[in-house]
């Protein structure tokens, strides 16, 4: 069976883009979709998380204590080990499963709204409506983020907290995992400390619109320049367009892992408060590393987008054609 709508997310990232087209939603292939979703994270986990640990580490810290992602690399591996590159791993593997769902679903739901009631709103009779336009999709991609980023934002606020814990020993770390993290925070700060950097998630994800705008583009290309078949239309396409969205957004991801890995304070015990607003995160980052900080930490996410995004992918399609209808 012929895979037709891939679950999608974001990153930091982010999941695999879904077609073009909006395809008809029926139960059975929600149920396909959300399996399939979970052999997605896991591809996308296997693959990406070494990369992503790298990425957050060199964002969230100075240049004195690694020299670029190479020293970072060989520094993690030597003093924690290879479980080091996946602290954090829990957090995104068991979020992707409900961001999955929650950006399909949106997705699709926005794509329909937006054709039918915006670029379409009156086809001819006896005439299907055009399809969506690719910054059409790119706005479908804004709302979905947003929708999403409720899910999304404190599985990343966790994540990041547990990737700067630079101790061998669990003994020597303020968290030993994901659900003491979350069960301190909540202690101490409420819903409003786990859900400590929305306004900066949402601001990253408003970049959706490259993704999903580009990825139209890219397939619509393929389509019509070469003779790939679909899956390799979409490994190609999901990859590439994810290589545009991380060079457009990734100022942005650096101010938000300053924020979300900024210290809480109160009864947590973690440290001084720096950052209260967006912008005080920005300035910081330019005061201290000039433009440059804002690109710090990009070879291994970029180095990323295309495999983690492209492999999801093709574990996504894999598990919708070996799932039973």
């Amino acid at each position: 069976m012929t895979v037709q709508t891939p679950a999608a997310t974001s990153a930091s990232g982010q999941q695999p883009p879904p077609p073009t087209q909006p395809q008809t939603t029926t139960s059975n292939k929600n149920y396909k979709g959300f399996v399939a979703g979970v052999f997605s994270g896991i591809a996308k986990l296997s693959v990406g998380h070494p990369f992503d640990t790298i990425k957050v580490r060199l964002q969230t810290t100075n240049a004195n204590r690694f020299s670029g992602p190479l020293q970072c690399l060989t520094q993690t591996l030597r003093n924690e080990g290879l479980f080091g590159l996946y602290k954090g791993a829990t957090p995104p593997l068991v979020g992707w499963m409900f961001m999955d769902s929650v950006m399909l679903g949106s997705l699709s739901v926005y794509r329909r709204l937006l054709r039918d009631h915006v670029f379409s709103p009156h086809p001819p009779p006896g005439h299907p409506p055009p399809p969506l336009p690719a910054h059409g999709h790119g706005l479908a991609g804004i709302l979905a983020g947003a929708t999403v980023s409720f899910v999304a934002a404190p599985v990343e606020h966790i994540k990041a907290r547990l990737q700067i814990q630079y101790a061998a020993r669990k003994s020597d770390r303020l968290y030993s995992g994901p659900l003491d993290c979350l069960a301190k925070i909540w202690r101490h700060h409420g819903i409003r400390g786990v859900y400590h950097g929305l306004q900066a998630t949402l601001l990253f994800r408003s970049f959706f619109f490259f993704w999903w705008g580009s990825y139209d583009l890219f397939s619509r290309w393929m389509r019509q320049h070469t003779s790939l078949s679909a899956p390799v239309i979409n490994f190609w396409a999901g990859g590439l367009s994810a290589q545009v969205f991380w060079v457009m957004s990734y100022p942005s991801d650096v101010v938000k892992q300053r924020i979300m890995t900024d210290p809480l304070g109160g009864g947590l015990n973690d440290g001084v408060r720096r950052f209260p607003r967006w912008k005080d995160a920005a300035k910081a980052v330019y005061r201290e590393s000039g433009a440059m900080g804002y690109w710090r930490g990009f070879l291994p996410c970029f180095l990323r987008a295309f495999p983690a995004n492209a492999m999801a992918l093709v574990a996504f399609e894999a598990a919708m054609r070996a799932l039973p209808e």
